[in-house]
């Protein structure tokens, strides 16, 4: 099972652990995706702030795809009987 991210928060820490179970430095990181390691700290540090097309460059960097998929089943509605 996947773990569900519920804020930037959490987002931050998952970034960070992916990143160095690729065994790469922010500096390494920044380099595949064409941006400085600062950059690289700014988004670990507050991912909230990351465009969406940058955050999908970086999941590729980092191996990792973006899963999206309902929190809960959808709820049956009742139709009237006709």
């Amino acid at each position: 099972m996947h773990p569900a991210l519920l804020n930037a928060a959490q987002l931050s820490t998952h970034l960070k652990s992916l990143r160095q179970a690729h065994g790469l430095t922010q500096a390494q990181l920044g380099a595949r995706i064409g941006v400085k390691q600062a950059r690289i700290a700014d988004i670990e540090k507050n991912p909230g702030a990351i465009s969406v097309d940058q955050l999908l460059q970086l999941l590729h960097a980092l191996e990792t795809r973006l899963l999206l998929a309902p929190a809960a089943a959808p709820k049956a509605t009742k139709t009237a009987d006709w």
